[in-house]
């Protein structure tokens, strides 16, 4: 794949895709690490439409148990992939989920009010809604297949593709 995109335009987009991936694996290795954390407070906490469905992921023990592991690991790979430039469409994707699922299970709407500590919220639009666009920009363009794993996978198919022709 030929990228026409100039070098610094390459070098900001991976920029972007690491720091976001940085930012994913660090939250899901730092909540792997504290043995007391969970998402109960962080779901009973929800307002809005979403509310009742996260209320009852909080008080139900087993589903609580299910989404905190999928929370700390789906952090801990969309930071991997997003880092390491592998499966990044992929890694991509469930991030804008996961980014949208906290947008809306915590929305920073006029007249909602949360005891947990709103850092970065301006009415509307917050971090995470943020984080969720400059996500949606990476997804746009291949820089896994630019710069990471995903592109060393393409040169290692090819040539074993090359390897089969010439056979």
């Amino acid at each position: 794949m030929r990228s026409d995109y100039s070098r610094l335009q390459v070098t900001a987009l991976v920029a972007l895709r690491f720091a976001i991936g940085w930012h994913f694996f660090y939250e899901g290795v730092s909540k792997a690490a504290n043995a007391y954390w969970t998402s109960a407070g962080y779901l009973d906490q929800s307002q809005g439409f979403l509310a009742e469905w996260f209320g009852n992921m909080a008080s139900n023990p087993s589903t609580l148990a299910l989404v905190d592991f999928l929370n700390v690991w789906g952090l801990i790979l969309v930071g991997l992939g997003l880092m390491l430039g592998g499966l990044t469409r992929t890694a991509t994707f469930f991030g804008i989920v996961m980014l949208a699922l906290y947008y809306l299970a915590t929305p920073p709407w006029p007249g909602f009010v949360y005891s947990i500590p709103a850092e970065g919220a301006y009415m509307i639009i917050n971090k995470t809604l943020i984080e969720l666009c400059a996500l949606f920009v990476t997804l746009l363009f291949p820089t896994g297949h630019i710069i990471g794993l995903d592109r060393l996978v393409r040169l290692a198919r090819n040539r074993g593709s090359a390897q089969d022709t010439q056979a």
